[in-house]
């Protein structure tokens, strides 16, 4: 479920991760290697909330081929 923030459309990690195809797990093991930079926008409780530039740029990084 998408959130609203002073009229910005943010997504939280497992809708993110879904819409991009990828596991949380993946996702979090990314960000640990190093391999995607972490979200910038968190919400009061630390979680992450992803722009739709954040959602882009997980998804081209799922879409990569080795």
């Amino acid at each position: 479920m998408t959130i609203s923030i002073n009229g910005n459309k943010y997504y939280r990690t497992a809708e993110a991760c879904a819409t991009a195809g990828i596991s949380k797990n993946t996702f979090l093991r990314w960000v640990r290697e190093g391999v995607y930079k972490d979200i910038l926008h968190r919400d009061r409780r630390g979680w992450r909330l992803f722009t739709e530039e954040d959602l882009k740029r997980l998804k081209e990084e799922a879409n990569k081929t080795s």
